[in-house]
């Protein structure tokens, strides 16, 4: 069984994102209100891709203006990232009932 990864909270937020719908870099950046930036988002999701907790996948389909350039990116969350959340999200519960007492 692999270890789980860690992961920061925009990681974590990013892996959410992702749940129900893939999603290209820039629009998780401009979904987030904020939470992620521009600059930064694909140096975050190149870590993530490494952790193997998202994959990310070239466009199919031609660029609408006929123009060249490179493709963008679908990214998606993977089985391990789904377990990862998941162990976050059990953590957090555990530490919030412990926490109350």
């Amino acid at each position: 069984m692999s270890m789980i990864p860690r992961l920061t909270d925009t990681e974590r937020y990013i892996l959410r994102q992702l749940l129900h719908d893939d999603h290209y870099g820039r629009q998780l950046a401009l979904d987030s209100d904020g939470k992620l930036d521009l600059k930064t988002i694909y140096t975050i999701l190149a870590r993530m891709v490494d952790k193997r907790v998202i994959e990310g996948r070239p466009e199919r389909v031609a660029a609408p203006d006929g123009k060249g350039g490179p493709p963008r990116r679908i990214y998606r969350i993977t089985p391990r990232g789904r377990r990862a959340l998941a162990a976050y999200a059990a953590g957090e519960a555990q530490w919030r009932s412990t926490a109350a007492r």
